[in-house]
């Protein structure tokens, strides 16, 4: 297997971001070119030119996300090798791979996306990269007709609460501009049914299929657990020799995180319904709003995504709505700005919570007790609920440490 840190001028390749398709397939072209001089004999190990990893014993596995990469950890464990393209504060939403992220791309095995719209950056990688193996869309473990339903409801319960009916508004259609999954199908190695489905081979057509799709899924913990699963099947499907340790560490991963949806619902339990209403700095988190009964008040940026612009009309709508709906705080994802928070919150007389940010986009760095999925999203619980003025239990034992 081709080495992802092998030296070939490598300082001077990370240097820049990666803007165009045009330059990722000229800089990749050279990175190759100096990389055969070096690593064609381990290329060729495999008979093919791809890598050979039944003697390295391990999977090279690329996922876009942080919380795929938390995923893919917790089913991998020591029988893959991990590479994350985002790191811990990026949102995939405004993303540039660097060469460096090219170069891990082209040797890896797998490639792991969210799917749903939500990366599609990594066409353009995939091609420049010269990825010749196997994608993996997690978001087809979901109900997607369910998620557009969730997705829908939401924008209404906004509607509702704005009540303003965005008459000539120029940013309507930002509204519903997010993208359908990546495809199902296609020349899939896998096992029957959804995996089998979901896993198909780089170069296969890619159906973008545009739609009201949120793409912020793993945010619920039950859509988490089916993205996990498809994960594991992928992972088993490419990889049989370690496929049944796939599995089972993907079982006992979905077991906890039944225990956070179990303890999550307890602690919002004791919130009575009409305090449960909630205004983000953009559309991140419908999907956990949906699972734990939190109604949407509206968000600072008109969108599913982290870089849209507000206009002043739908600044003034969001004001009315958390005057009308009793708001108590705004809350500030992580890979945000808190300004325009600072700003409404003034205007509406409520508080900004960005002390403590929530963790949507991206899980956080070290030392931020949001390192993982399970930490990231039981602190968004207790960040929400001690704003709101609520007591909130310790996680399950289980859970502690995870």
């Amino acid at each position: 297997m081709l080495d992802p840190h092998h030296a070939v001028k490598r300082a001077e390749l990370e240097s820049s971001p990666v803007k165009t398709p045009g330059f990722l397939k000229a800089l990749t072209i050279g990175a190759a070119a100096a990389l055969a001089l070096t690593s064609c004999s381990a290329a060729g190990a495999a008979g093919n030119g791809t890598p050979d990893t039944s003697q390295a014993g391990r999977l090279s596995v690329v996922v876009t996300t942080t919380q795929l990469a938390d995923f893919t950890a917790q089913i991998g464990g020591d029988d893959i090798e991990l590479t994350s393209l985002l790191t811990p504060g990026a949102s995939a939403h405004h993303f540039d791979p660097t060469p460096r992220d090219l170069l891990s791309l082209g040797h890896a095995d797998v490639l792991v996306i969210n799917g749903a719209g939500l990366d599609e950056f990594v066409d353009a990688a995939i091609e420049a990269s010269g990825f010749a193996g196997t994608v993996i869309d997690a978001s087809a473990g979901i109900d997607l007709a369910t998620a557009r339903e969730i997705t829908a409801e939401g924008g209404e319960d906004q509607h509702a609460a704005e009540g303003h009916g965005h008459e000539g508004e120029e940013h309507a259609e930002e509204h519903g501009h997010a993208h359908d999954s990546h495809p199902s199908t296609g020349s899939g190695v896998g096992s029957e049914g959804s995996a089998g489905e979901a896993v198909h081979e780089a170069g296969d057509d890619h159906d973008h299929d545009h739609g009201d799709l949120n793409p912020h899924l793993w945010t619920s913990p039950r859509m988490a657990q089916g993205m996990v699963t498809e994960i594991a099947e992928g992972l088993a499907a490419k990889d049989r020799v370690h496929g049944g340790a796939y599995l089972e560490r993907a079982s006992a991963y979905n077991e906890q995180l039944g225990a956070l949806d179990e303890w999550i619902l307890a602690q919002y339990a004791r919130v009575p319904a009409e305090a449960r209403v909630l205004v983000t700095g953009h559309d991140s988190l419908r999907y956990y709003l949906h699972d734990y009964d939190i109604a949407f008040a509206g968000s600072l940026l008109p969108s599913f995504e982290d870089n849209a612009e507000p206009s002043a009309a739908e600044i003034d709508a969001l004001v009315a709505a958390i005057k009308q709906r009793g708001v108590k705080a705004i809350f500030v994802e992580s890979s945000l700005s808190p300004k325009l928070a600072q700003t409404v919150a003034r205007e509406a007389g409520v508080t900004v919570v960005d002390a403590e940010s929530l963790y949507a986009d991206s899980l956080g760095p070290k030392g931020s007790g949001a390192e993982t999925y399970i930490s990231a999203t039981a602190h968004n619980t207790r960040v929400i609920l001690e704003a709101w003025g609520a007591a909130v239990d310790p996680l399950p034992s289980q859970l502690e440490g995870q």
